[in-house]
């Protein structure tokens, strides 16, 4: 089976516009572009990915549309635009006319106010969203995971992923309120989730049995054809290596039948990010 990694990064940090990661990160502190993640796609049996935006500049959303035109491993691009500013949706409408483009992410994880993405400025941007064949990735914590289920009843027709499982408390092994948060929010049809960004939450001291509650309640409350693996590589090395993680995700749904691995591994990521899988 040909899989998809639907979360994964590219940077060039001698471009200037990455503020992030520092050099206090040596584990990722590096240039990462296709060649030094083909061989880890190859060995998972993984074809094709989508390439998510890590700084929340323009210029970073264009090298990453500029990338994906001569990688074919690259299916989809999700990138950054200011949600706030008055030419957004001409800014995304722009975008769209670059075949991979995909969706958006606002960086909500570093905005201090944890209702920002429901000022009205943002909400008029997002609902153009739909009317594109455009999806909205959600990059926060378990703070706001309220507010991304007043988002899903205000703009029904937006299609949200929720990226890292919202980024549960996995080192201090806590569940609640992520838990119960978690599941109100899997209640709006419209919202999706990744199976990725777990092992970076548990620490240094991850394993498969630390990860596993967290796991399971994701494809438990949304069912796995609204769940899609993904690796976050290569923000993963901070814990693990790509082989490590993804054989743990094949541990944590390895009592899951086939067709609910494939929607995990393959079949929700397709259908979400509308990647031919022909």
């Amino acid at each position: 089976m040909n899989f998809i990694d639907a979360h994964q990064h590219y940077w060039m940090l001698g471009l200037g516009h990455n503020d992030w990661p520092g050099p206090d990160l040596k584990a990722i502190y590096r240039d990462f572009g296709p060649e030094d993640l083909k061989p880890h796609l190859a060995a998972a049996g993984i074809a094709r990915t989508v390439l998510v935006q890590a700084a929340a500049n323009r210029a970073e959303t264009d090298f990453l549309l500029a990338l994906a035109e001569r990688e074919e491993t690259v299916a989809a691009v999700v990138g950054w635009v200011d949600v706030l500013a008055p030419g957004a949706v001409a800014e995304i409408e722009r975008l769209k006319s670059h075949r991979k483009f995909r969706g958006i992410r606002p960086m909500l994880q570093s905005i201090a106010e944890t209702a920002w993405i429901l000022r009205p400025e943002a909400i008029a941007t997002l609902e153009a969203l739909p009317h594109l064949d455009l999806r909205f990735d959600a990059l926060i914590q378990p703070r706001h995971l309220p507010v991304i289920a007043a988002l899903a009843d205000r703009l029904p027709e937006l299609q949200i992923v929720i990226d890292h499982g919202a980024k549960p408390f996995i080192a201090e092994g806590r569940m609640e309120p992520w838990r119960t948060d978690m599941a109100a929010l899997a209640l709006r049809r419209n919202v999706h989730v990744k199976l990725s960004g777990l092992v970076t939450e548990a620490g240094g001291a991850w394993s498969i049995e630390r990860l596993r509650p967290y796991a399971a309640h994701l494809i438990d409350v949304f069912g796995a054809d609204r769940v899609m693996f993904g690796s976050d590589w290569p923000v993963v090395l901070l814990a693990a290596d790509y082989a490590a993680w993804f054989a743990a995700a094949r541990a944590l749904t390895a009592h899951r039948t086939e067709s609910e691995r494939r929607a995990i591994f393959l079949g929700t990521a397709a259908r979400f990010y509308g990647i031919s899988v022909s």
